[in-house]
């Protein structure tokens, strides 16, 4: 059997893309290794009809929402091969969308990783609604960034050295040695309160599916080290090989991977004609 399109990951394009594909009557496969980015979140933010939705349970919506669709079919698993004509782990395709998101990495603070996606974040409209009013926190990077903390708290905190003039905000210079539920503790032992504390974050392509496909990298860009290039219509270097979401380099947002997904799979549509 030859798939009309095999996508590879099931998160926010990569299901919105089966999804525009199965209304098409194109038989997809959509194969997801889980562990998208977002999951240790308590809830989607700003997510138009799903404003506080668990991702564990939007992704689930999205899969049973598939099974209305004949021709697309969903399995878990993780794809280690890709071969030229496009043949993934034995099955072969006619296309292929790399949907796999990015693997997100920020600084190696001890209390970070176990806080990711609550009081630990990396996009404020996504949570600063739920810390709103609280001690907010911006741990170095950028220090624009803790301007834009101020829409959600009077008492906002640089964490880090910088020249820059941030009116409003106290600037801490002080080494963080870990945080803790509520607060920061600095490495002389001091510990300042901190509901929300927003941390530079990179992104990293997940597997080299792409590499073994031979699709071109494009340039770093602001959070995306090793973005898949393409189009205005997701096509990478590879004619056939379509790619959409986080691991083109886009803003890590579910609104803006919904709307990728369908963008792709409408361009997978019209390049068949």
């Amino acid at each position: 059997m030859t798939w009309d399109c095999i996508i590879v990951g099931g998160g926010a394009a990569g299901l919105s893309a089966a999804l525009v594909l199965g209304r098409a009557r194109l038989k997809t496969l959509v194969i997801d290794a889980g562990g998208q980015s977002n999951l240790p979140a308590h809830g989607i933010g700003g997510l138009l009809g799903n404003d506080g939705t668990s991702p564990r349970d939007f992704y689930a919506k999205g899969r049973e929402e598939l099974t209305k669709y004949p021709s697309v079919e969903f399995r878990p698993g993780t794809v280690t091969t890709a071969e030229p004509g496009f043949i993934l782990d034995g099955e072969r395709a006619r296309t292929v969308l790399l949907a796999t998101g990015m693997d997100y990495r920020f600084a190696d603070v001890p209390g970070l990783k176990e806080r990711w996606g609550d009081s630990v974040f990396h996009c404020p409209f996504c949570h600063g609604w739920e810390h709103r009013d609280e001690p907010l926190g911006v741990l170095g990077g950028e220090p624009m960034r803790a301007r834009l903390l101020k829409a959600w708290s009077d008492d906002v905190t640089y964490y880090g050295e910088t020249d820059e003039t941030l009116p409003g905000i106290t600037i801490e210079p002080r080494t963080i040695r870990a945080v803790r539920d509520g607060g920061i503790v600095f490495e002389d032992g001091d510990a300042k309160p901190c509901g929300g504390l927003l941390v530079p974050v990179t992104l990293h392509q997940r597997t080299d599916i792409a590499h073994q496909l031979g699709a071109a990298i494009a340039e770093p860009g602001m959070l995306a080290k090793d973005p898949i290039q393409v189009d205005a219509m997701a096509h990478t270097s590879v004619q056939g090989l379509y790619a959409a979401g986080d691991v083109t380099g886009d803003m890590p947002s579910m609104p803006i991977a919904i709307a990728a997904g369908l963008r792709t799979a409408a361009s997978i549509v019209h390049d068949r004609l």
